[in-house]
């Protein structure tokens, strides 16, 4: 269970309270608008969404969340169910884990019963609290959890002898389960034979639905019952295909595709809704309906919207940063770089406009396949943006937008085609050169089946193609040090190209290639990502591990050699990433590394790779997942985002922009008291290069050093590797000319 936990503000008072976790360093991205399920407690709603849950005030008006970033911990929630007798939340994963949430905290529950034969899914289909009971539904059966100790109890496997029937949705009423397999309903008591399938009792019937109160509620698609086992009667009405059920004191609410019904407890219809969009579940509050949607979080029965703001879906692949603006493309990849993603998510990107995030009605019913791989706005005018559709089908290729800051939409302006054999011509991404052209990349050029580049000639309005005749598929690009710098995921080679600045003249451009020859590794397949840094180098991700070209565009003339990072584990000299896929590389202001690695979540790196400074996963941070498509430094905060196809998270990382001078100069933590600490000690607010030099109370020099990027970390180490002993030690730091200088005091306590 995580302690030491800050309540929301005693979040409506006598209104369950849910909790944050202490390290406010997270934040997250996710979208809210998918609202799988809601409660509601004296006027206020508690909704479950993909990756988060969120509490709106229908007196206030405010809206709170609680995600990975501040509390719970995992995403993809698949069932949700609250309490208002006990302040109680369960919120269920499709990982099979649970998360119980209560003034105290949130536990998280990771011992659900599993039947040794049992090799489905894990994932947790519905959750039915009533009283200090849960019933959890799932793909075996279903298993009771006691909420004042918060274990599991009893569990009944639902296996017939050949196979597992699947539980769709449990209730309890009077002490009895009733459980839907969408075959049947059955149910049996909560008592010593509870846990053997063959006392439990069955009746026929495909039900996809189930609640109770003072009587139970079924449903299939198009049906609706209520009663009791054996007494069961129908609203006499046919539904399009049913969603939802609740059922309320005195109310059966039904949700049916974009409709909401309610009626009384003997089945009279007493209110209809029709939301005009998809509806996932429906409730009374206030005597008014509330809905719970797809697309547009909860609805009230005027149709306002109540959500936090979001994009417009969890499903992200890249991202651009331009002052407060953020862009994020939801394409994708698969088959080694080669095949759109499937199933293709066509949601095109998404625009945060520094107030709110905008979603263009473009994409909305548009019967053009899209796979975004890449957004760019100009960097003059970030109204102005550019696409890359990258598909096998009608629409492939490059799509210009404005954006209409009144509408808070994008005008589509142009659709420019690259070929109408749409298994070549591929566009893949952008970059802006320091001139502000724009140059893309593109996958398997007709008639070479290489990978090009591509020009955007402002004057005709249209793209210059540059086949490099090498390699068949291609990354996104990087503009760095007059060069434009190119992955190749499918050859092992990565792509040095001089076009001397000229975009109107193709005819004086030099192609570099760097090879196995050039110290790529020989059991490689390509190469993946790339970056370049402070001090002038190229940092290469290939599918088998991390290179560093030295010098960048002033070694690629010569004889090019890539050279690894080797660190000393145990006295052995090993490579850093050896084998593994590394997919993208990012350098902040500090001239650190952070790096992503497939399936190892994101490692923080020293200016030269060699000492890892932080390394994030999914198990001991909020990333949502693993696999980390793209990561961005915001120079101006030291904001860190990190991409997943599973949402956005973003850490406050503690290196903003420099200049030669120094700014607020920071030391933690200090005192540094080696009982409660045994980490670094942290200098921020440093000139871009600053010699230090840490002296003892008598003017002995401890320990000197150069720090480059405006950031430097101490070991308590004096100059022979020893730690110091306890007193206040003194930091004198000068920048790169002299010009300007800095004091600072450490004190320790050993």
């Amino acid at each position: 269970m995580k302690k030491n936990i800050l309540v929301f503000l005693l979040l409506f008072l006598s209104f369950s309270v849910f909790s944050q976790n202490t390290n406010s360093k997270w934040s997250d991205l996710f979208s809210y608008n998918n609202v799988l399920a809601f409660k509601e407690k004296d006027g206020k709603i508690i909704a479950a969404t993909e990756n988060g849950v969120f509490y709106y005030n229908t007196i206030s008006g405010e809206i709170t969340k609680l995600s990975k970033a501040n509390g719970l911990h995992e995403v993809k929630i698949s069932a949700f169910d609250y309490d208002a007798a006990t302040n109680t939340a369960i919120i269920g994963y499709k990982s099979g884990n649970l998360d119980v949430v209560t003034a105290d905290g949130v536990t998280y529950v990771v011992d659900i019963p599993l039947s040794q034969s049992y090799t489905g899914s894990k994932t947790i289909n519905n959750i039915s609290i009533n009283g200090d009971k849960a019933v959890i539904s799932v793909g075996y059966g279903v298993s009771i959890f006691n909420i004042t100790k918060k274990e599991f109890g009893d569990t009944c496997f639902f296996f017939n002898g050949t196979s597992y029937e699947k539980v769709l949705e449990a209730t309890i009423k009077d002490n009895t389960v009733y459980a839907i397999t969408g075959t049947s309903l059955k149910y049996h008591p909560i008592d010593v034979t509870f846990s053997v399938y063959s006392n439990w009792n069955s009746s026929a019937g495909n039900y996809t639905q189930i609640d109770s109160k003072a009587t139970l509620v079924l449903s299939n698609n198009n049906t609706v019952y209520y009663g009791n086992v054996g007494s069961l009667s129908s609203i006499p009405q046919s539904f399009t295909k049913i969603k939802d059920l609740k059922i309320t004191d005195s109310q059966i609410i039904v949700a049916d595709q974009t409709k909401v019904y309610a009626y009384t407890l003997t089945g009279t219809l007493q209110k209809t809704i029709d939301i005009a969009e998809e509806v996932n579940t429906a409730f009374v509050v206030n005597n008014q309906i509330y809905t719970g949607t797809k697309l547009s979080g909860i609805y009230d029965e005027s149709k306002n919207s109540y959500k936090p703001d979001g994009p417009y879906s969890n499903i992200s692949y890249n991202i651009q940063i331009q002052d407060d603006k953020l862009w994020v493309s939801t394409g994708g990849r698969e088959g080694r770089y080669n095949y759109p993603i499937s199933p293709r998510p066509d949601l095109g990107f998404y625009f945060y406009d520094g107030r709110q995030w905008v979603y263009p009605s473009y994409f909305i019913n548009n019967p053009t396949v899209f796979n975004t791989l890449d957004v760019i706005a100009s960097p003059i005018n970030y109204k102005e943006v550019f696409t890359a559709n990258y598909n096998q089908t009608t629409g492939q290729g490059i799509y210009k937008f404005t954006y209409n800051e009144s509408k808070k939409d994008f005008d589509f302006v142009k659709y420019y085609s690259l070929s109408t054999n749409f298994s070549y011509n591929r566009p893949v991404g952008f970059t802006y050169d320091d001139q502000n052209n724009l140059i893309g990349s593109m996958a398997f050029t007709i008639g070479t089946v290489a990978s090009s580049l591509l020009f955007y000639d402002k004057n005709t309005d249209g793209f210059l193609v540059k086949d490099l005749n090498v390699v068949a598929a291609a990354q996104k690009p990087i503009f760095f040090d007059g060069y434009i710098w190119l992955p190749t995921p499918r050859q092992n080679y990565f792509v040095a190209f001089d076009y001397n600045k000229t975009i109107d003249n193709l005819s004086d451009d030099k192609i570099f290639l760097l090879d196995v020859k050039s110290g790529l590794p020989d059991s490689g397949a390509g190469t993946l990502s790339s970056a370049g840094d402070k001090s002038g180098d190229i940092w290469i991700g290939t599918d088998k591990g991390l290179r560093i070209l030295s010098g960048g565009s002033s070694a690629v003339e010569k004889t090019p050699i890539v050279e690894p990072i080797v660190i000393t584990q145990n006295g052995i000299p090993e490579e850093l990433f050896k084998d593994l896929p590394i997919l993208q590389i990012e350098v902040d202001s500090g001239n650190q590394k952070w790096v992503s690695v497939e399936g190892g979540g994101v490692f923080y790196l020293s200016s030269n790779g060699e000492n890892t400074i932080s390394h994030f996963t999914k198990v001991n941070s909020p990333l949502p997942s693993d696999v980390v498509t793209d990561i961005k430094v915001d120079p101006k905060t030291g904001r860190v985002f990190f991409v997943t196809f599973d949402g956005i998270v973003v850490y406050q990382g503690d290196v903003i922009n420099i200049s030669s001078d120094f700014s607020d100069i920071k030391v933690y933590p200090n005192p540094v008291v080696t009982s409660q600490y045994r980490g670094n000690v942290k200098i921020t607010g440093l000139a871009e290069k600053t010699n230090i030099r840490i002296t003892d109370a008598a003017g002995n020099v401890v320990h000197q050093a150069v720090a480059r990027g405006g950031y430097y970390e101490w070991n308590l180490n004096n100059q022979k590797g020893i730690r110091v002993a306890s007193g206040i030690y003194f930091v004198l730091m000068t920048n790169e000319d002299g010009t300007d200088k800095a004091t600072a005091k450490i004190a320790v306590v050993n």
